[in-house]
Order: C-alpha cells, then structure tokens, then sequence
C-alpha cells in the first residue's frame, strides 16, 4: 500500500513540475501594434474603445466641453454596417485593412493600407479606397487618401494627428465630364429658370414672348430642410420624455447645447449646433405654442429667408406629420397645409 502511495505522490509532483515548467515557457502575448489600434478604435463595438486611442489632452479637452460621452458613437462602425445588412472582415496584416460587401447590391468596398511607416514610439499609416460592383472595379473621381499618426502615450498607441489627401485628375476626360454636367445640372436647379412662351397670333406677325419662372420648390433644398425638421421633432419627443416635468420646449437652444458638463433641461444637446441658431440652408425655424407646465404641445415652422416666391413653407406638431403651403407663410401652413406624402 505504502509503495502505491509514494508512486502517487511522485506523478503529483512530477505534473506540478511540468505545469510550472509550461508557464515559464509560455510565449507572451505581443504588444498591440498601431495598425491593431486603429482597427480598434474605430470597428471594435465594445464601449469606451474610441476614447481608449486618443490622447489624454483631447480626453481633456473633451471632456471639459462635455462632449465626450457623444464621441462614443465613432466607436460603433462596425456595429452599423452590420445593421446595414453589410458583411465585413477586418485584417491586422496585408494590404486590405477592412473589406465590406453589400450581397444584395453586389458591391464591395475596400480600405488599403498603402503605407505603414513606424520610427520608434510613432508611426504613420497611409489608407486609400478602392469600390467595387459584381467584382468589376469602380473608378473613383477624387481619389482620397488619409494618413493616421500614432504616437505611442502610456503603453498604448493613440490617434495624434490625421490628414486627407485629395487628388484630382485635371487630365482625365471622363473625370472632367462628369463635374462639369455635374456643375450645369446644379446651376440649372438652383437658379429661377426663365421659360419663354408664344402667344398665338396671325401668321406673318411677331411672336410676343411671355416668361414665366419656374418655382424655387424645385431647388433642391427642400431635402436638406425636412432633415432638420425631423431632427428637431425628434429632439423635442426625447426632450419631453427626458424632462417630464418640462415637457416640450419652444427653444431651439434648449435643445441643442455645447460646453455644458452634461446634456440638462437647458442644454439637452440633441440637435447640432448648427440648427440652435434657427437658420439652416436658406430657412427660418422657429418653435411656438408652448403652453402650460408642463407642456404638452408645440408648433414647429420652417420659413423660407428673403425672396420667398415659389418656394415652400413647412410645419408640424407633436404628431411629427410634416405639412406645406405653397406661399412661403408659416400661417398659411399652419392653417391648412397640406400633408407630404
């Protein structure tokens, strides 16, 4: 019995032996590289993995301007292509750092890294692009490129600096081409195109024009302001839901905010800064009908700035349907305007 005893006892040791002996000899894990870090930063979708790569006086900085809980959003690429219905893979070595695909449409895309340069605690990576559609590859008129500077700060690369890149071919024909009907088709929906008509009159006789303008609803700004007023319904449904005790706000600063430590009552921070002014692409917004606390309606217009001939008004209300006169006049939509489609 005793010598079944010493046996086991010895196969005890000789496996501890082994095990520390595994540990010693355990290869360590390589340090992240900088490449590794940029992929991190902007296609890992855990939390927090953005702010990790940037350098401590930015943190600082955005987090005196209370804009540092917004910055998470850049760390969620990865997780909004794939709400896209995009597959992509991502490569810490080669020469494609990232390629997506679009199954449906048959598109794919690619960011190569053309040059990986590292002296030390620094290093410069060099990304372009290449689209690609049913494997045949898309020619890109400006050709972007971007450089990323890491720098090494406390054990990990951080984003020091970026800087694009554009090049564009004077010399290519098809390039050309493409801006310039891309300009005429642009001055032609953005300027009040005159048309000249013919009264009928006795053959023989002069012909008497008469113009008429074709309406500015045409210009193409319309899209640009049924975004803002859709942010700004928007930002007034979460303001209400946020402040109950508030309820809607008839001011846009209310709304929107910057420098404040955190998004309150009077810097909610839900819209850009851009809309807080109430002026955006040629439009006057503004908010009324806020009575009562807390409030439990509001008006929403958008009025056309200066010359307001052929050009649209907008309105809503807390129902977020979106309606427009012909004239220009907030009343009027207010009134009896008719709802978009």
């Amino acid at each position: 019995m005793r010598k079944y005893v010493v046996i086991s006892f010895s196969l005890i040791l000789w496996a501890e032996m082994c095990a520390g002996l595994l540990a010693e000899t355990q290869i360590p894990k390589a340090p992240q590289t900088a490449r590794q870090a940029l992929m991190e930063m902007f296609f890992n979708q855990e939390p927090g993995t953005f702010l990790k790569h940037l350098p401590a006086v930015t943190r600082a900085a955005l987090e005196k301007s209370g804009t540092l809980t917004s910055m998470q959003q850049y760390s969620a690429l990865a997780g909004q292509i794939q709400t896209q219905g995009k597959s992509f893979k991502t490569f810490e070595t080669g020469p494609v750092m990232l390629a997506t695909e679009d199954t449906k449409t048959g598109q794919k895309f690619e960011i190569v890294v053309d040059k990986d340069s590292r002296q030390g605690d620094q290093d410069e990576i060099e990304v372009s692009f290449r689209s690609y559609k049913d494997n045949q590859a898309q020619p890109t008129a400006f050709k972007p490129r971007i450089v990323f500077s890491m720098k090494m700060e406390s054990g990990l690369w951080k984003l020091n600096d970026i800087a694009i890149t554009v090049n564009l071919p004077l010399d290519d024909a098809d390039f050309l081409k493409r801006i310039s009907d891309g300009i005429a088709a642009r001055a032609a929906a953005a300027s009040p195109l005159l048309h000249t008509q013919g009264i009928g009159q006795a053959p023989g006789q002069i012909t008497t024009p008469i113009t008429t303008r074709i309406p500015n609803n045409t210009f193409g700004s319309d899209t640009s302001t049924l975004t803002a007023l859709r942010k700004i319904l928007k930002a007034e449904s979460t303001y209400a839901a946020t402040y109950p005790a508030v309820g809607y706000t008839c001011s846009l600063s209310d709304l929107g905010g910057f420098g404040a430590s955190e998004p309150n009552e009077r810097q909610a921070m839900l819209i850009d800064i851009g809309l807080v002014s109430g002026k955006h692409q040629g439009y006057s917004f503004s908010l009324s009908g806020c009575a009562g606390t807390p409030a439990a309606s509001f008006q929403l217009t958008a009025t056309p700035i200066g010359n307001s001939y052929g050009r649209r008004a907008f309105c809503s209300d807390r129902s977020g349907i979106i309606r427009f006169s012909t004239d220009g006049q907030a009343a009027t939509c207010l009134g009896h305007g008719t709802a978009l489609p």
